[in-house]
This record gives structure tokens, C-alpha cells and sequence, in this order.
């Protein structure tokens, strides 16, 4: 929805129009960590406060929404910077870049997105066509070589974008052909039509000569456009897997059923959702990001669209992502509250049956969550406070794990999470939104008797962009190896009559670690 301008041509940032509406909240005591009318992760059953202060919770057996499926978490990046993050020798890939997207989904294939907003300014060069205006990049077969590579490295499947504002069937078709062919079948998860087209009628494809700019498609183009458009690419397109509608408007979500329906192609439903709209002269606050419309609000507004895209027998995947639109925020989309909004979000969005999310990252902007450079031989990563979200996500919430039911409310300000992994093992999250305040939470496990592990995710304030730490360990300004590094902190606590008291700083996220019982 937002383009940035130079004085040549235009760029469009991929956002999405989605945004949940925020209500300024009180700095220090942000969100709600339970909700009675839709939230059976965290069932709003009241209970007196247990004795020795903080209230009460109770883990039971019963489960909420499906499993976590492999790939569940993912990155979404841009065609020309592929080669950015991960190098232009297919034989020697950017080894700590690899590394972090490993951790963020161990064991198990992974999701990745190539495409956004650069979906519609790439092609593959088409023999006696002439490139079209709106052209900017050019996909070569070096840069095939890489993202097959890039795919065999990671176990991964791509979501890979097709050009649709060049409305041109025989680029499209030429295009498809030649990503299936050259990164191989198994590679692709889904040939993704087109990006944000309720876009194309608005804003500029390119400028001419003169600085006139050029819409993609009328100003009159609309959903049902959009339809039959699609409908006649996808029946062109050769046999693969199609993915769309690439849509982060709501109006024309609410058309997500007819989509589904006339297109017979689609294997995969995808949308973009970010909670915060960056898109003017106001901006953004941290209290807005830490707030519970960011996080179970914007759920809530998605759910419709699981629903619909299960009616049809379909998932439904936020194949684009993040906390703020239109380029992020300064000292918000790059703070460590960030941190806190992806791990509560993730847990909100796989609760209400959203089959994957790829988180969009940008090179050189504010919402960068990982930076590559290359220097001396070695390639190195700027870690951004929000992977460290991801991380501890990944950690609490493995492959195939599955969402406890909670009994009780926490504090105001409090948002707690709690998973079963296929070998028991159970991880609970307390993620602590005030900025200074420390609460505790009684956490009953009935039956249970061992220690659990901790890990506490940190840093100097919900502002740092620096110093963030998890299990005491952090990645530095950079990294190397892809690997955290310092001193591991993980103590224990021990519960008394199966009541674990939980003492959670202000400003960070503590995860509990028990042996399957």
C-alpha cells in the first residue's frame, strides 16, 4: 500500500492495508493476558490468587487448535536481495545466514518466500519480448542456481512470486516455466499470482520519461477484476501448486470465499497482516505494538478468513508479516518490544488454526530483522531484537507440538502460553509487558514434581536494540557463525505441591522447560 519515491523511480514497500485499530493504552500496564469471550488458550475461569501472592493458573491436558505444522515459521524476502543474504555462489552460501533460519525452524522443512512488493517489477527474460516499463529486475540463472541451492541447504520449499501487474500471460507462463524447471518441483511449495492487487490502481508501476506515473491498472480495478484476472493466469500457468490472493485488504478479503471458490487451482491461501500502520505523519508507539489489539485483536480479525479458507479444505498461511507497515518505525519496529509482540502474535495466529507465517525482512531499513555483509572473506549477521522472538517461539513451540488449555487469568499486562511436544515435554511462555514491573504467576501442574528449566529473554529496556539476551546468551552487534554466544544461564525451579511460582521481570519473557510426564 505504500511506495517510496526517488526522484527516478517509485519502490513499493510490500505492506498490507490490514491494520488493527489501536487505542492509546497506559504506558506501563499495556495488555490483557486473557480473554473470556474467544480465547480457549487462555480460559478466562477465575480463580483466587493461591497463597504467597501473584494469581493463580492451571495447566491441563486438553488441547486448542492443530499441532504445529513444520514450516510454521518463515522469513519473506524480496527477488534482488536473495543473493544479498545468501551469496551468489550456490556452492557456498552465507553459513551464519542459513544457521539462524535453521533455528527459527529445527527439524523440520522450512517455508520461505521470495517475492513481496518485487513480485511485480522481476521477470525472466522472455525471447522476442521487449521488457516491459514497469520492469526492474531481472531474474538470471545464476540467481536460480542459488535459490535451488538455497532450497537443498534448508530443506526448504519456496513461495515463489509471479508477475501479475505486467499483465501478460505469456510472461507469467515464461516465468513459471522456468523457476519450475531450473529449482526443481520439489523446491516449490506454491507459485505465489501477483502481490497486494488492490494496490494496482492506485499507485504507480513506473514513471515515464517525463515523471509521469503509470498505474498498473485502472483506477476503476476492484476485486472482481482481480478474480477473473487471476482465474486466467493460474488455468495458463503450467501444473504446480498456486497460492493467492496475496491480499492484505480487508474489503477484498471478505471476498476470500468467492476467490476460493471460482479458483479451483489454489492450494494455498495466503495474506499479509501487519497490526500497525505507519503510513503517515503520526506515529507509532510502543504501548500501541505491546497492546492486546496487536496481538489476539489482529487474530481475531484473521480468523474469518481460516475459517473460510478451511471451508474449502485449504490453509490458509500470513505469507507476509510484521509489526508495522509502511516501512516500520523508528524504536519500535527495531526495539526489543518487537521481540515480545512476534512471540505473543505467533502463539495467537497458531491458536486460531493459521498454518504458517513468514515475517518480512528488508535489508538496510527498519524493519531489516536479519542484515547480511561480506568483509575479509566472512560473512556477517546483525541480528535484530525480534529474531530473538522467534527464537524463543521455535524453542517453546517445536514441530508437531501442540497448545495447552490455561485455567485461570494472569495479571494484567501478562500473556502466558503453554505447549505439549510430541515427547511430552512441556514449555511454558510468560511473556511480561509492563516496562519495569516484575509479576508472578502461580503456575499449577497437577501430578507434576521435578524442576523445570529456565530461560529468560531480555534486554536493557522495551526500547534496546542492542543487548538483547536469551538463556543469558546473545548474537553481539554480529555474528559470524550463526551460533550464540556467552555464558548459558538456565536455572531451575523447583515446584512445591505442583505449583511453580514464576517471578517474570518487567520488559522480557520467561519460558519454563518440563520433563514429559
Amino acid at each position: 500500500m505504500w511506495r517510496v519515491r526517488g526522484l527516478a523511480k517509485p519502490v513499493r514497500i510490500g505492506v498490507a492495508i490490514l491494520s488493527v485499530a489501536i487505542i492509546a493504552v497506559v504506558v506501563a500496564l499495556v495488555t490483557h493476558g486473557s480473554h473470556e469471550d474467544s480465547t480457549p488458550a487462555l480460559a478466562a475461569v477465575r480463580e483466587p490468587a493461591a497463597k504467597g501472592g501473584g494469581p493463580a493458573l492451571t495447566l491441563g491436558h486438553r488441547t486448542v487448535g492443530p499441532d504445529l505444522p513444520p514450516g510454521f515459521v518463515g522469513i519473506t524476502m524480496r527477488y534482488p536481495v536473495l543473493e544479498q543474504y545468501v551469496g551468489s555462489n550456490p556452492k557456498s552460501l552465507d553459513p551464519p545466514f542459513l544457521a539462524l533460519l535453521r533455528d527459527i525452524a529445527p527439524n523440520q522443512h522450512r517455508v520461505l518466500r521470495v517475492g513481496g512488493d518485487s513480485t511485480d517489477w522481476t521477470w525472466w527474460p522472455v525471447p522476442h519480448m521487449r521488457k516491459p516499463p514497469g520492469i526492474r529486475y531481472t531474474i538470471t540463472p545464476r540467481w536460480m542456481s542459488v535459490a535451488h541451492a538455497l532450497a537443498k541447504d534448508l530443506d526448504a520449499q519456496l513461495i515463489l512470486g509471479i508477475n501479475l501487474e505486467a499483465n501478460s500471460r505469456r510472461l507469467a507462463d515464461a516465468e513459471a516455466k522456468a523457476l519450475i524447471a531450473r529449482l526443481g518441483r520439489p523446491a516449490i511449495d506454491a507459485l505465489e499470482i501477483g502481490n497486494e492487487p488492490e494496490l494496482y490502481g492506485s499507485f504507480g508501476w513506473y514513471r515515464t520519461a517525463s515523471g509521469e506515473e503509470i498505474t498498473g491498472r485502472p483506477h476503476t480495478y476492484d476485486e472482481s477484476d482481480f478474480f477473473h484476472e487471476f482465474s486466467s493466469f493460474s488455468n495458463s500457468l503450467p501444473r504446480a501448486p498456486v497460492a493467492g490472493p496475496s491480499s492484505g485488504s480487508l474489503t477484498w478479503l471478505n471476498e476470500l470465499n468467492s476467490f476460493l471458490r471460482d479458483d479451483r487451482r489454489v492450494s494455498l491461501a495466503t495474506i499479509h497482516a501487519y497490526p500497525l500502520k505507519h503510513c503517515g505523519t503520526t506515529p507509532v508507539t510502543t504501548s500501541e505494538l505491546l497492546s492486546d489489539q496487536a496481538s489476539h485483536g489482529l487474530a481475531q480479525q484473521l480468523e474469518p478468513y481460516v475459517r473460510t479458507a478451511y471451508g474449502h479444505h485449504l490453509p490458509l498461511r500470513v505469507d507476509e508479516i510484521n509489526a508495522v507497515s509502511c516501512g516500520g518505525q523508528r524504536g519500535v519496529s527495531d526495539a526489543f518490544s518487537s521481540a515480545l509482540w512476534a512471540i505473543d502474535t505467533l502463539f495467537e495466529l497458531a491458536k486460531i488454526g493459521v498454518r504458517g507465517v513468514n515475517i518480512q525482512t528488508v535489508p538496510n531499513t527498519i524493519n531489516e530483522v536479519l542484515g547480511t555483509s561480506f568483509s575479509k572473506r566472512t560473512w556477517h549477521v546483525r541480528v535484530h531484537p525480534e529474531y530473538y522472538g522467534l527464537l524463543m517461539f521455535a524453542q517453546a513451540a517445536p514441530v508437531g507440538s501442540s497448545l495447552l488449555r490455561l485455567s485461570g487469568e494472569p495479571p494484567v499486562g501478562v500473556k502466558v502460553w503453554a505447549t505439549r511436544a510430541s515427547d511430552g515435554q512441556v514449555h511454558v511462555v510468560v511473556i511480561n509487558k509492563h516496562l519495569k514491573n516484575t509479576e508472578t504467576v502461580r503456575l499449577r501442574i497437577p501430578g507434576v514434581k521435578e524442576a523445570a528449566t529456565v530461560e529468560q529473554l531480555r534486554a536493557p529496556s522495551m526500547q534496546a536494540r542492542r543487548g538483547v539476551t536469551i538463556g543469558g546468551q546473545t548474537f553481539g552487534a554480529a555474528t559470524t557463525t550463526g551460533a550464540l554466544t556467552g555464558r548459558v544461564s538456565s536455572p531451575t525451579l523447583q515446584p512445591s505441591g505442583g505449583t511453580y511460582v514464576v517471578r517474570v521481570p518487567g520488559a522480557s519473557a520467561t519460558m519454563l522447560t518440563i520433563s514429559g510426564h
